[in-house]
C-alpha cells in the first residue's frame, strides 16, 4: 500500500516542491490549493517523473472546501499518514498602530484557522492509520517579534500554539506533530501577496542575501521529518540561511 500525504498550498512554493518532494519518497500526494489549474500543472509533472499524485482544489478558508477534501481522502483505500499544513502567507508591514484589521483577519484565519479546519478534518484518518504525521509550517517569525510584522507575528505565533497544544492532546495515540520554522526563504510569492503585488518592495527583503533559502531547502526538511521512523518525533525544526544568523541579524553584501 502506498502512504498518502496532503500538502496544503501545493500550488506554488514551498508546498508545491514539498509535492514533487514526498511524490520522489513514494508518498501519493494530494496537492490541495485553490488554483486548479496550476495543481493539475503540478500533477501532470509529479507523474512524469514516476510518482503519483492527485489534485484536489480546496481553500482552506471555507468549512465546505475542506470537507471535500476530508470526503475525497475518506475514499482512498491507501493510509493517510501526511498532513502537511503548508498553506499561509502575510498581508503588510504596517506598525501596529496603523495596522489593517482586514490583513490580520486575513493572516488569522489563513495561517491558524485554516490549520485548524483542515487538521480537524484530516485527523481521524491520520490516526486510523496507526502512523500519522501533522506538520505545521509555522515560521521564526511564530518565535520571536518584529517591527512590521505584528500582524503575521501574531498569527505565527498562534499557529505555534496551536501544533505545541496539539502535540499534549494528542500524547498516547498514534499521531506525530511536527512544528518547521523557516527563516528567511526566497519564493516566488511570498513577498508579492505581503507587498501587493509591488515587485521591489518584495524584492528588498532578499536583496544583498547570499544563498537565501529557496523552496527546495525547506521542502528537504519536512521530508525528512516525516521520513524518520514514527517512534522519533522532531517537536520543532528552526531552519535560516547560512547569512541569517537572528531575525534581525541578517549578513547583505553589495
Amino acid at each position: 500500500m502506498t502512504p498518502v500525504a496532503i500538502i496544503t498550498g501545493a500550488s506554488s512554493g514551498i508546498g508545491a516542491a514539498t509535492a514533487r518532494r514526498l511524490a520522489s519518497e513514494g508518498f501519493h500526494v494530494i496537492a490541495a490549493a485553490r488554483r486548479a489549474d496550476r495543481l493539475t500543472d503540478l500533477v501532470k509533472e509529479i507523474t512524469a517523473a514516476g510518482g503519483t499524485a492527485t489534485a484536489v482544489p480546496c481553500d482552506i478558508t471555507s468549512d465546505e472546501s475542506v470537507a471535500n477534501l476530508a470526503a475525497t481522502v475518506r475514499d482512498l483505500s491507501d493510509p493517510v499518514t501526511l498532513l502537511v499544513n503548508n498553506a499561509g502567507g502575510a498581508r503588510g508591514m504596517d506598525p501596529v498602530e496603523r495596522g489593517s484589521v482586514a490583513d490580520w483577519r486575513w493572516m488569522y484565519e489563513v495561517n491558524v484557522l485554516g490549520t485548524l479546519r483542515v487538521t480537524q478534518a484530516l485527523l481521524p484518518e491520520l490516526e486510523a492509520s496507526g502512523t500519522g504525521t501533522v506538520i505545521v509550517l509555522s515560521s521564526t517569525a511564530g518565535l520571536i517579534a518584529y517591527e512590521g510584522g505584528g500582524g503575521y507575528v501574531a498569527a505565527k505565533h498562534g499557529q505555534t500554539a496551536l501544533a505545541e497544544t496539539l502535540r499534549l492532546e494528542l500524547c498516547g495515540r498514534p499521531v506525530r506533530v511536527v512544528e518547521i520554522d523557516p527563516g528567511l526563504v526566497k519564493t516566488e510569492e511570498f513577498g508579492l501577496v505581503r507587498f501587493g503585488g509591488d515587485a521591489e518592495k518584495a524584492g528588498a527583503a532578499y536583496r544583498g542575501v547570499p544563498n537565501p533559502l529557496v523552496a527546495e531547502d525547506v521542502a528537504d526538511c519536512i521530508a525528512w521529518c516525516a521520513t524518520r521512523p514514527h517512534h522519533v518525533n522532531v517537536d520543532r525544526l528552526v531552519v535560516r540561511p547560512l547569512a541569517q544568523a537572528a531575525q534581525h541579524k541578517v549578513h547583505r553584501i553589495g
